[in-house]
């Protein structure tokens, strides 16, 4: 039987904001093909969060030789261990290339439900802190949305989602609908009192603002604490494309998922402004295949869909498809991270841990909120927790026989740890292009990546050691390790900004409603629609402006816009 080639919709991609692209789009009555690069997950067989280390044939140490051969870049996420590296792509089929003395580590996964089998799951809302800054602080430019213009979209998606925390009425880290918050340990509790006792209400600490269900909602089954979310979750207690948006979209009968589906181009008809076809080749046969529709979302990820974007040049577009502003690929940003402080808290000893809690805590912006630091624009937050040292504490530790087992066999002291995760700033010299020798195992051009810190990124990180050390110093804490490690952009693995949302078509790629100011029919909602960085995590935002733009899409064709 001929496949198929014509739809309402396509989305390309199915993760975090692929999976919402086809729910919305199949809800609203749309026949939607969904292309992912990658192969079919089923849970039953690829999710392992309960196969125990004795039971994985290095003992869940890895494949050195596959590690440094197949995935040296892939491998230096924590989460791509031996039993979810199957999560994460092959770097030697799959390469890019960067500046030699600028590295960018691009952490991706391509199988159905993307990244998302993986994420961190931390949601936090954006404000108009985070909305206005750019215009505040003359720099890149001004976001064409305000936090009213999305609020109700985040009320949609959290509805659907699940997200754990607590609510405290911050201004700079709006509240969502919540479920239950998960507890704090003890030692949690003993830093928080003593933050609240020294900083007053400018510094907060609170349980981490999570997508892993504390009670059963929507069909799922509330979280069990078993902890390796980053090796699947069959009782789908944490929020995934595959665990929730992509059954609703089949629910409808109106998806047609395809993997092995390498997305190659986009084709454009200058008569009409179209975007008339994606290409693609199949990973398995390598035969080319063409599918058209009325609509397109990209959301491949901020680096993939621009890859294919570059990869579409046309006449009137020789930058690439939807470039004529010439900011595509442009201003790329991460969140730097690796600054904060370590320490040991006294006491308690007589307390262990209950199971392996899938969460840590935060502590919200508190630079530049009201009054103007010196040293930089911007602001971090924390994350981290306090937890129970275990046996693992043995390997950095002297000691051999009877009694250093027996030392170990018990849960030593309280450490604490705050992490920090700071803003980058929009830069049009972090940029992204298509490499001129080098392709992957399909022929397609590898991206060339450019990308740094700058001196405000520096200053971040910096102060978060400071911030870090007051704060534990203050609770008491023993041995603080204050530390700026020199984890290269990329690794927050939260990048973004690539085709940025903008009023002005000279200056931007997509309008408010993350549709092309070129091609009208063409949307992007990954993380490349952004046009500044905040410092939370980004992924509950890709989510509300997805579900925004299919609307909005939905109801311009109707209206025959489109």
């Amino acid at each position: 039987m001929k496949e198929e080639t014509v739809y309402d919709a396509i989305v390309v991609g199915s993760g975090i904001t692929g999976g919402w692209a086809a729910k919305e789009l199949t809800e609203k009555g749309l026949k939607t093909l969904v292309l992912e690069a990658g192969r079919s997950i089923t849970p039953e067989q690829d999710y392992v969060e309960h196969v125990p280390a004795w039971e994985m044939k290095f003992r869940g140490m890895r494949d050195r030789r596959l590690q440094l051969e197949d995935q040296p870049i892939q491998s230096t996420c924590y989460a791509c261990d031996e039993w979810s590296s199957k999560f994460f792509v092959s770097d030697k089929e799959q390469p890019y290339t960067t500046d030699p003395d600028k590295p960018f580590r691009w952490i991706r996964g391509r199988q159905v439900g993307g990244r998302s089998i993986v994420w961190g799951r931390q949601s936090y809302r954006w404000s108009d802190l985070d909305f206005e800054a750019n215009a505040r602080d003359g720099i890149g430019i001004d976001w064409p949305i305000r936090y009213a213009d999305i609020a109700p979209w985040y009320d949609y998606v959290e509805d659907f989602v699940g997200i754990s925390g607590e609510a405290l009425g911050l201004p700079q880290l709006p509240d969502s609908k919540f479920l239950p918050p998960m507890e704090l340990t003890c030692a949690e509790k003993i830093v928080r009192d003593a933050v609240a006792k020294y900083f007053g209400p400018e510094r907060v600490l609170t349980i981490g603002r999570a997508a892993v269900l504390t009670q059963d909602h929507r069909g799922r089954s509330a979280c069990h604490y078993c902890g390796p979310c980053e090796r699947g979750c069959i009782t789908r207690s944490y929020f995934s494309s595959l665990n929730a948006t992509l059954p609703a979209a089949e629910k409808t009968g109106k998806m047609t998922l395809r993997p092995y589906s390498v997305v190659h181009s986009v084709g454009f008809d200058a008569r009409t402004r179209k975007a008339n076809a994606v290409r693609v080749i199949d990973a398995k046969t390598r035969n080319t295949l063409e599918f058209r529709a009325k609509i397109v979302f990209l959301c491949a990820s901020a680096l993939e869909s621009v890859r294919i974007l570059l990869n579409s040049p046309t006449t009137e577009f020789p930058g690439g498809l939807a470039n004529s502003s010439g900011e595509l690929g442009h201003n790329l940003m991460d969140h730097i991270k690796a600054g904060g402080a370590v320490a040991t808290i006294p006491g308690n000893e007589d307390h262990i841990m209950l199971g392996r809690r899938p969460n840590g805590i935060y502590v919200p912006r508190f630079r530049n909120v009201k009054t103007k630091h010196a040293g930089f624009l911007r602001g971090y937050g924390f994350q981290g927790g306090g937890n129970r040292q275990g046996w693992e504490r043995g390997i950095a530790q002297p000691g051999f026989g009877p009694e250093f087992k027996k030392a170990i066999s018990k849960p030593g002291p309280w450490r604490f740890t705050f992490y920090g995760y700071g803003e980058c700033l929009p830069n049009h010299e972090n940029f992204v292009e298509l490499d001129k020798e080098k392709v992957d195992v399909w022929g397609i051009p590898a991206l060339k990546i450019h990308c740094a810190w700058r001196e405000n990124e520096y200053a971040l990180r910096k102060d978060m050691a400071i911030t870090a050390a007051e704060m534990l110093a203050a609770a008491g804490a023993h041995d603080i390790e204050p530390f700026t490690d020199d984890d290269p952009p990329g690794f927050s693995i939260h990048e973004m900004g690539t085709a940025r949302m903008g009023r002005d078509a000279m200056t931007s790629v997509l309008n408010s409603f993350n549709q092309s100011h070129d091609v009208k029919n063409l949307f992007i909602t990954d993380g490349g629609a952004m046009a500044s960085s905040s410092c939370v995590n980004p992924s509950l935002t890709y989510m509300a402006l997805t579900a925004r733009a299919c609307d909005y899409a939905v109801q311009q064709l109707k209206k025959g816009e489109l």
